[in-house]
């Protein structure tokens, strides 16, 4: 029997293993993990018959490159990006058969940042707490790809793919974020939510899966000193001692002690997996009104 599995043939700039995440281990110190644009990773998953939290292949800006052993359907979806199959140009947001052999080329992102390709039995990585998420804080799941690394293929689903394309949502010019305001809005100055609200800000090169940084006017604080370490959910508006609001994602870490000014309801976050350095983001207050 063919074996189920694939070789990497090019990393790419960071690949990870990504489904949808370890929820419910924050009590632990465990983050959720999980594919940062979950929507994507669920259509890609959908077209090759999988359920939607199997694992995919989660590529940064410049894709990856694997050979399978054994023929499979595989879908690229997320950032656009050219795909080819052993050279050829192949279908990107569909279905497409790769041949036991041939190499499926992921190339670099047109838009956005993030491309997800799911194979039909998604990746069978070893599970760790319910998830084969790849975690960059804590390093808990298989650890990011690499040359020549042979990662396992699940068993073909019961489901079968589906061989045309799907509408796929295109990446915004500009994001937005709407906020609700956090529990340490008060520590702040006054019109300082104002400022978040109203003034430009643009997405940081420093940005990564843990959090979305950002630079523009920096919030004035009205208290000094710092706070003991608390919770930090999905989504928080950390603001450290230089200002700038920090967007917590899916590997932020479970307890910090910067105050949190808001909270990005979470739908608007998957846009923020796909916003590259430079992109204009604008905060909408959606609740408490600013000071």
């Amino acid at each position: 029997m063919t074996e189920r599995a694939f070789t990497v043939v090019r990393a790419g700039a960071l690949t990870t293993v990504q489904d949808r995440g370890r929820a419910g281990y924050a009590h632990l110190g465990v983050p959720r993990s999980g594919a940062l644009d979950p929507y994507a990773a669920a259509l890609a998953n959908r077209l090759v018959g999988n359920d939607d939290g199997a694992a995919v292949l989660e590529t940064t800006l410049t894709g990856c490159a694997v050979r399978p052993r054994c023929a499979v359907a595989v879908a690229v979806g997320g950032a656009p990006c050219p795909v080819a199959v052993d050279g050829r140009p192949a279908a990107w947001g569909a279905a497409v058969r790769v041949p036991a052999g041939a190499v499926l080329d992921v190339g670099t992102a047109g838009r956005g940042l993030r491309s997800y390709v799911a194979f039909a039995g998604g990746v069978a990585a070893e599970a760790v707490l319910g998830s084969r998420s790849t975690d960059l804080l804590s390093g808990l799941g298989p650890a990011p790809l690499v040359d020549g690394a042979v990662l396992a293929l699940g068993a073909p689903p019961s489901g079968r793919a589906h061989f045309e394309a799907a509408p796929w949502p295109g990446v915004p010019d500009e994001l937005v974020l709407r906020v609700r305001w956090g529990p340490r809005a008060d520590w702040f100055a006054d019109g300082a939510l104002r400022t978040l609200t109203s003034r430009p800000y643009r997405v940081s090169a420093a940005s990564n899966r843990i959090g979305l940084r950002v630079q523009g006017p920096p919030l004035e604080r009205a208290r000094a000193g710092e706070l003991p370490s608390e919770g930090m959910v999905l989504g928080a508006v950390q603001v450290p001692p230089d200002g700038l609001p920090v967007v917590f994602l899916a590997d932020h870490p479970t307890t910090g002690g910067y105050p949190v000014v808001a909270v990005v309801h979470e739908p608007d976050l998957a846009a923020a997996a796909q916003a590259r350095p430079g992109t204009p983001v604008r905060f909408v207050g959606a609740g408490g009104g600013a000071r």
